[in-house]
């Protein structure tokens, strides 16, 4: 039975993603940072008993990564799929994050994947087999999420070299990009899919991988327009009044969450 590492396991998107992979008869070891969330999930997980480790980690920490895939081999033996599922969100603008928020949002998005990515990677070369999939975001295509999308474009870099690197061990790699989904980085939006989507496309990518996969699909049109026509991209985003759209919501959530004077 195959047995797959969820990073991120307790937001939307990872929990339907270790769901996903129970239904489909996988092993599942849950990682993810010790909270609340992480305890409902276990919760909501213990049915399916022994197929399910759940394994607390912060993956912007090296020893929790190795600790995960150590545990992970104890108890199941293997590693088949990872799943980088695990993402934070940024301020469309640049100019309103912190320092600390700039750096929080690459070691999770981007440095935290790698660290997974370059952990598990001996074992599944040893095995001569494996699946990892990379769950970016159509912003990592269209510039237009200040460090967001910065995380994001360099996380399809890093899937397409690590991609071509194992191609001869029999790994394959997938980048699954979603549009807005229904989930807590988008409270504000409304009739979103749901995370669902995204989970059934990750699942899809361990037994047929792909270079990239976009979810919901009305969403391929405006990536291949914005890779064909980036000066079309710049002359849209770049208009103030876009701008300030985009910024709208965000300064209004970070004013509502600041402590009142």
């Amino acid at each position: 039975m195959r047995v797959a590492i969820v990073a991120g396991a307790s937001g939307g998107i990872g929990s339907a993603t270790a769901r996903a992979f129970l239904d489909a008869g996988m092993h599942v070891v849950a990682a993810a940072p010790q909270d609340a969330l992480l305890e409902a999930l276990a919760a909501a997980l213990q049915p399916f008993g022994e197929r399910v480790a759940i394994v607390p980690t912060d993956i912007t920490r090296r020893p929790d990564v190795d600790a995960l895939v150590a545990r992970t081999l104890v108890r199941f033996g293997r590693v088949d799929v990872l799943a980088n599922v695990a993402g934070i969100g940024s301020s469309p603008s640049l100019c309103d994050c912190t320092d600390d928020e700039i750096e929080r949002v690459l070691a999770v998005n981007l440095l935290g994947a790698a660290r997974l990515i370059h952990a598990v990677l001996p074992v599944m070369k040893a095995q001569r087999s494996g699946s990892i999939v990379n769950v970016g975001s159509i912003a990592g295509e269209a510039g237009v999420m200040g460090i967001y999308s910065a995380s994001k474009f360099g996380l399809r870099g890093l899937n397409d070299s690590i991609r071509r690197e194992v191609r001869s061990h029999g790994i394959g790699v997938t980048l699954i990009e979603p549009g807005f989904v229904r989930t807590a980085m988008n409270p504000s939006m409304r009739n979103l899919p749901g995370p669902e989507i995204v989970a059934k496309a990750i699942v899809a990518a361990v037994d047929r991988p792909r270079r990239t996969r976009i979810v919901p699909a009305n969403y391929r049109v405006p990536v291949f327009l914005a890779r064909a026509f980036p000066a079309f991209t710049d002359l849209v985003f770049g208009n103030s009044s876009i701008q300030r759209r985009l910024n709208r919501d965000a300064r209004a959530e970070r004013a509502a969450a600041e402590p009142q004077r």
